[in-house]
This record gives C-alpha cells, structure tokens and sequence, in this order.
C-alpha cells in the first residue's frame, strides 16, 4: 500500500468543530467486514449490538494540558511550547516541540505566567521544532507540576479550532481517563457514557482498561510514498496481567468477541502476541504501525472515529476493516452527512 491510496476529498464542513451534545448521541455506521454491508445507528445504540460476555478494551490515558504560551527573554517575542514528555522528575526536564522554532536556541530562556510566574531554559535541541527545557522553579514537584499545568490550555488540535473553549476541558477527555500522559485523546472513547456503560454491565458485557499514552507522532505528516518505511513516534503502554486474562479468556468462548475501542487500543493489543495468538501483560513501549495488509491476532471487532486523509489511523482502520470497503464507507458516510476527526461520529466494524 502507497501514501497516495488514503487521500480522498472531504468537505471542510464535514470536519467536526464541537463535539455531540451528549456524548452517546453521535452517530454510528456499523459496517460488516466480510460482507461491506452498512446500518446506521446512534452511538447509544450499541447497546443493542453487543451481546453478555463480549469485551470492550479501552483506553484509559488522560490527556494533560500540554499547551503553554510564554516569551523569549530580551525580546519578549511571544512562544508557543507543547509538552510532550517527561523525562526527569528530579530534574524538570520536558521533552518539547516550539514555535517558532527558529527563534528559540540553546541558552535561551522562555517566561510563563503574567508574572513569569514559571521560567524554563532551553537546553538542547532535538528535532527542527523539538527542544529539551529545563524548568527553574523553586517549591515542592507536586507545586511545580500544578504551576504547569495551570498554565497550560488543553491541547485542541488547530485544525479543530484555533481556540480551546470550557468545554474542550470535559468533552476532551474520555470517562475512562485515569493515568496522566497523552497529549491528543483517544478519540473513540469520548462516544461513551456513564449511562451507556451501566447498561451494557447490567446486560453483562464485559470491559477491562489498557494504557497507552497517545503522542503527537499520531497527527505527524507521514511523507514517504512506501508505507513500510513510515517510523512510528514510540509510545509508553501498560497492559495488565488482569486486562491479558480478560482478553484471552474471552477469545476463548465462543462467539465471544474482542472490541477494540480505538486505534490506539488496537496497536496496543497488537504488540504483544504470542504464537498461540495469546495476548501476554506488558509494560514498554510502542511504536507499532498497522497498514494493509495486516493479519489481527487479538481484536474481533473495531470502534474508531472517521479519520482525515493521510492519517495513520486510517491505514490502520483499513487494514482492520479492508481497504475497498472502508474508503466506500468513508464515502457513503460523507454523503450521510457523518462528520470526521475527533470530535466527529464513530464507526463500528464487525
């Protein structure tokens, strides 16, 4: 498969703004993989397409406020700088993209807060836009943690809006989340609510929660024409020993089926099979991709949202659900008026 088969044209109108009012009531095509057939439901309605002893693995990353606005020393130029990772606790350096890139150099100090409230230096550069800080701040790593992220708006990606409004605070965050760490939310989650799990339990589907902490590498130009050549950002996971029982005891029961919510979920899952199509409990990192044609070992079923041309998520929505059938389904949902990204509706592959 070539970069070239996943462009197609989409309506700008089509790219969801503003989540659903009420989280279960986007839409919902279902589309049968073996045969391509397409229904239409509301989200809520999964309820009705899932049966006891199915399981929902999701994710439960939480998405942290990663995105500052600050100046450079002397000039007072106006920066901005979006936190990607931790890497010292000790020593409060953060892993960065900056922009604009140009403008900020090794030695340079960036200031934060209407009273520079949070000072950072820079101390090395990694990639074009990526940097090393170095905060300075004196007081407590719980103090210096609430600092930051005060300061920090949640990280809205600017083709969804240039502005972050209140209500991306909630609606940019699933129910599941749990363990700080993902910089974009995984966006088949946010069709779920606490209503729509209470009565899946009662009707005895099962869920367990995997983390991965979801990066900035999924929303990265992929700009080689051979797919197979595409390097994946790695991402931390955790699957626990309980979560890998869960999911193979269920690939055991008959006509029981695993339910990847997510693409993020379904790289997780992916990564640590054993020869017997087991999945084991695992605790690294990842840097998985999937594109056609791929051969799944772990999930029976896919919840994913409708992704934009060229994306990573896509390729591995297509290597899930077969690419000829999913790009037709991608076109019948446009003229359905379904609308895509991550605020969009979503799509379940049976």
């Amino acid at each position: 498969m070539k970069l070239s088969n996943f462009n197609f044209n989409i309506a700008p109108e089509r790219i969801a703004k503003y989540p659903a009012k009420y989280r279960d009531e986007s839409r919902l095509m279902v589309m049968d993989r073996k045969t391509g057939d397409i229904k239409h439901y509301v989200f809520k309605e999964l309820i009705h397409l899932l049966k006891e002893h199915d399981l929902l693995v999701v994710n439960n990353t939480k998405v942290f406020p990663a995105r500052l606005y600050g100046n450079k020393e002397k000039t007072g130029a106006e920066i901005e700088v979006f936190l990607l990772r931790e890497l010292s606790k000790e020593q409060r350096l953060w892993d960065v993209l900056v922009d604009p890139a140009r403008k900020i150099r090794i030695g340079n100090k960036l200031y934060f807060g209407e009273n520079d409230s949070l000072v950072a230096e820079v101390i090395d550069n990694t990639t074009s836009r990526g940097r090393t800080l170095r905060f300075l701040f004196d007081g407590s790593y719980e103090s210096f943690k609430t600092t930051l992220f005060k300061l920090g708006e949640m990280p809205l990606p600017k083709w969804i809006r240039d502005k972050v409004e209140n209500i991306d605070n909630e609606r940019y965050q699933t129910i599941f989340a749990k363990h700080e760490g993902a910089v974009a939310v995984p966006a088949a989650g946010l069709h779920f609510s606490r209503e729509l799990l209470k009565r899946l339990e009662i009707k005895g589907v099962e869920r367990t929660e995997i983390t991965l902490h979801m990066g900035i590498g999924h929303f990265r130009t992929v700009d080689v024409e051979d797919l197979s050549k595409h390097k994946m950002d790695s991402e931390s996971v955790n699957i626990s020993e309980e979560s890998a029982h869960l999911i193979n005891k269920t690939k055991s029961i008959e006509n029981a089926k695993v339910v990847a919510v997510g693409i993020t979920v379904l790289r997780a899952i992916e990564t640590m099979v054993t020869t017997k199509k087991e999945i084991n409990p695992f605790n690294g990192w990842t840097n998985k991709f999937i594109f056609p044609p791929y051969e799944f070992s772990i999930p029976d079923a896919l919840i994913t949202n409708f992704h934009l041309p060229f994306s990573t998520m896509l390729m591995s929505v297509t290597a899930f659900g077969g690419f000829d059938q999913v790009m037709h389904a991608y076109n019948v949902a446009q003229k359905e008026g379904y609308r895509f990204g991550l605020y969009g509706d979503a799509m379940l592959i049976i």
